[in-house]
């Protein structure tokens, strides 16, 4: 596979809410747009620091319209799908009490239940419903009780996967709940993270009845071709890397015409293959380099305060013994950003992931914006394989991504100018140390439609669980969104009793 389709790089968000960063089903980089780092899950020190326990969560399934957009026959058909409620600490329909919904990403909703801290770490504060509705098509909710893999072969079906879908999915069950729960004057606050965060940010937009306002984590809302520039992914990651450790990066910087030399030599591949421990012998250059782009991407958008992934990696450069050659030293890097593994790069093939099947057609249709390399400080210049994207969607779905249909859909040219008299509620925070931070907005619109950034921040970590060790810029930054929240709430509500509605 030619260098050019390796170095496609297809955001949104996720982040998400954050999820784990997987390798496509052709082996080529592609960024999950979730809330969590893949370790971050079973790292016990970031534990939800609050009483509520699972015993809190109750799990329910609402029987969703199928088509929200069209009067066939088959629009109306339904499918369960699953949303989840923590009532501890909700004030009550009669007190007007918010609720706080999550909205699910290309994950199944379960982790974001104890792995979201923004939600548990202030229901008591606001008296607040939590709900946490799961994305169609992931986790429980495949039309028809399907699987996912049977529901993207039948192309009928996953021609109703869609953000606009999911949309008006959470909009349904959140007004479905107010009726239920006799909470018409409950106000909605909709967050999500990295994905989710732009499902937050539209919903918001798009529903103004249904959200009074919406927290956007690391929302990349202008990462699009037509919006923004496509090699600042990159210039990002290579941004982490300098400012972590200069001669790390000029090692790395130096490392890919070294592995292009050994590679062009007699035997060169078995001699990467035996350098860098892989799981099978490398078929070519391009199957090491991408792997390696990926490690770096994940470390910098992951690169949150406490374990610093980045510094981890360089660390290991530069402490490798003066001895080692280039190559080494690069593979000491590898080994530290994941001391479990036994072999790295070109691993025994396996079934792929739920994630990974749904991202692959949601790129493959609207959510695509494809990542190129030009005047980069670290990495070699590569096209974004924009026409080898395009063959191989149409090989397995029969249909190309429409790159546009979301700045025409949701908006994104001419943000600041179009939502400064139009937008209202909208929180969009972001880490500047997330390369795809530089797809977000990362300046206030209005005086409501606010951006809270914090330099050492990194992909979602604003609405990670807080712990007795968050930095005070981290802690502020969390309670600048709550002040913001509770000013919106309190604006509300001195609307209805202005409106005669107390």
């Amino acid at each position: 596979m030619s260098s050019s389709l390796y170095s496609i790089l297809i955001i949104l968000m996720l982040f998400s809410a954050c999820a784990a960063t997987k390798k496509n089903l052709d082996g080529y980089y592609i960024p999950k747009l979730s809330v969590f780092h893949p370790t971050f899950i079973q790292d016990p020190t970031w534990a939800v620091q609050t009483s509520i326990s699972s015993k809190d969560f109750q799990t329910f399934f609402y029987n969703q319209t199928l088509d929200h957009f069209n009067y066939r026959p088959e629009s109306y058909t339904t499918f369960k799908q699953r949303y989840i409620i923590n009532s501890k600490y909700w004030g009550g329909a009669n007190a007007s009490a918010p609720i706080f919904a999550f909205l699910g990403d290309e994950l199944p909703i379960d982790s974001a239940t104890t792995n979201v801290g923004f939600m548990t770490d202030n229901a008591a504060e606001f008296k607040a419903l939590l709900v946490y509705i799961e994305h169609r098509f992931y986790g429980e909710s495949i039309p028809y009780g399907w699987t996912l893999d049977k529901a993207l072969k039948d192309a009928n079906t996953r021609g109703y996967f869609s953000s606009a879908q999911a949309l008006a999915d959470y909009a349904e069950i959140l007004l479905y709940l107010k009726q239920k729960l006799n909470a018409k004057h409950s106000p909605i606050i909709v967050s999500g993270g990295s994905y989710g965060g732009m499902l937050a940010a539209w919903l918001r937009l798009k529903y103004p009845h249904v959200a009074l306002g919406a927290l956007a984590s690391s929302a990349p809302i202008l990462a699009f071709p037509d919006i923004m520039p496509q090699d600042t992914f990159y210039s990002g990651v290579a941004k982490d890397f300098q400012e972590a450790s200069f001669s790390c990066h000029q090692t790395i910087r130096r490392s890919w015409e070294e592995i292009d030399r050994v590679a062009s030599e007699p035997h060169g591949l078995a001699k990467l293959s035996k350098t860098f421990k892989t799981c099978r012998p490398l078929e070519s250059s391009s199957q090491l380099k991408e792997y390696l782009k990926s490690v770096y991407a994940v470390s910098a958008q992951y690169n949150d305060p406490f374990r610093r992934p980045v510094e981890v990696i360089c660390n290991a450069i530069n402490g490798a013994s003066p001895r080692n050659d280039t190559l080494r030293k690069i593979f000491a890097g590898l080994a530290a950003s994941d001391r479990n593994s036994t072999c790295y790069i070109n691993p025994p093939p396996t079934p792929p992931y739920q994630i990974d099947l749904g991202w692959h057609w949601q790129t493959c249709t609207e959510i695509a914006a494809l990542w190129s390399i030009t005047n980069n400080t670290m990495f070699q210049p590569a096209p974004s394989g924009l026409d080898k994207f395009v063959t191989r969607c149409k090989r397995d779905f029969i249909i190309a991504p429409r790159q546009h249909w979301v700045s025409t859909y949701y908006g994104g040219q001419d943000i600041e100018l179009v939502l400064h008299r139009f937008a209202s509620n909208i929180i969009f925070s972001n880490g500047l140390q997330d390369p795809f931070s530089y797809g977000g907005i990362l300046k206030s619109i209005s005086n409501s439609v606010v951006a809270v950034y914090t330099a050492k921040g990194s992909h979602c970590l604003d609405i990670m669980p807080a712990t007795k060790k968050d930095p005070k810029w981290l802690v502020n930054q969390r309670k600048t969104e709550v002040e913001i929240i509770r000013k919106w709430i309190a604006t509300y509500h001195a609307d209805l009793r202005a409106f005669g509605n107390y």
